[in-house]
């Protein structure tokens, strides 16, 4: 099987870094912090094996996770901004 791309690697790593922002802002609502905590363990959870658990498989699973955080009428308009960049990010993962 593949292993992950140095580029797909930078990706993950640029998701993680806005999700963390997200889930530390406390103008932010505790249940949107959340979500983007377990958004983190899902595109983490991303292995070398290209199984279950492939870059793709798990960007899916985010963009799902993300997609439902957007329809919360209480999401802050800058913590929306951010996920539709995160969103934009997800997009461009591929095995």
């Amino acid at each position: 099987m593949a292993k992950i791309n140095e580029e797909t690697k930078d990706i993950i790593d640029e998701i993680v870094a806005k999700l963390n922002m997200i889930s530390q802002d406390m103008g932010t609502p505790r249940n949107i912090r959340e979500m983007a905590q377990d958004s983190i363990k899902t595109i983490q959870a991303a292995d070398d094996k290209g199984g279950e658990n492939s870059p793709a498989v798990c960007a899916s699973s985010c963009i799902s996770q993300l997609e439902d955080i957007t329809q919360d009428l209480n999401c802050p308009l800058h913590t929306r901004t951010a996920i539709y960049q995160i969103l934009s990010l997800l997009e461009q993962i591929r095995d």
